[in-house]
């Protein structure tokens, strides 16, 4: 295995290319567990007919976690939005379009979104009122059984040379509420600055789903506070300040 090209350096990880392969290779102190339940759900999420990366193996190398999957090739829907400014509403409608497709599918063996943002929740320093009503208000949301990827965004789309779509990083995913997905998606553009898009997106979303904007923006202070506990000190300040905001009934 060839480990002189590098795609992309994160804090927990480093990516490389070996011919039709990607190799992820985790810092040695990274959680096993979470290696092998993130290579769980891609291999979970597989057997569903969506269009990911099909991994390979799962090995150490150098005494570190590594997973082998499929290498794609092609441009990122985030790459392809900022090289085409013009195009932003059908890459949005696209990045929808799939999003769907996503949420059509149901896998029983996935995590449940509610227990994961349930734990997220009490792992947070919010007060204990607060707290309680995150948790009450998620424990109200209806149940659902559709597959959520849990970080939709157009960084984790890749587009080949013949227009195929690729969905990556499937890390996060759990089964549950579609809308809990979708206000993830929204959050994630607004940290990065993009409230523009952020709310073509959610347009666009509501009215190809039929769903009531309202109804996602309960879920946004659920999945603000649950995403708050990860992420540096910034991020998490802009979480909060959704979760400051809410009016609760």
């Amino acid at each position: 295995m060839k480990l002189d090209k590098i795609i992309a350096v994160r804090n927990t990880k480093t990516i490389y290319r070996d011919g039709d392969k990607c190799i992820k290779i985790f810092n040695e102190d990274y959680s096993k567990a979470d290696v092998l339940n993130e290579a769980l759900n891609q291999a979970r999420i597989e057997e569903t007919g969506l269009n990911i990366p099909k991994i390979h193996e799962v090995t150490t190398i150098d005494g570190k976690w590594a997973i082998v999957s499929d290498y794609i090739e092609g441009k990122t829907l985030a790459e392809l939005m900022a090289e085409n400014e013009d195009k932003t509403e059908e890459y949005i409608n696209l990045l929808v379009d799939i999003q769907l497709e996503i949420h059509s599918k149901t896998c029983p063996l996935l995590n449940k979104l509610k227990d994961k943002m349930s734990r997220k929740i009490s792992e947070t320093e919010l007060d204990a009122t607060t707290r309680y009503e995150l948790h009450t208000r998620l424990e109200g949301m209806p149940k659902h059984k559709k597959v959520c990827h849990g970080d939709f965004n157009p960084s984790n789309i890749i587009i080949t040379k013949d227009g195929t779509p690729y969905i990556i990083d499937w890390s996060h995913a759990t089964q549950g509420n579609a809308s809990a997905d979708v206000a993830r998606t929204y959050l994630l553009f607004c940290l990065n600055g993009d409230t523009e898009n952020a709310k073509k997106y959610l347009d666009i979303f509501c009215k190809k789903s039929n769903t009531a904007k309202q109804y996602v923006e309960k879920w946004m202070p659920i999945v603000a506070a649950s995403q708050s506990v990860k992420g540096n000190e910034k991020e998490r300040e802009f979480l909060l300040s959704w979760v400051d905001v809410v009016d609760y009934e």
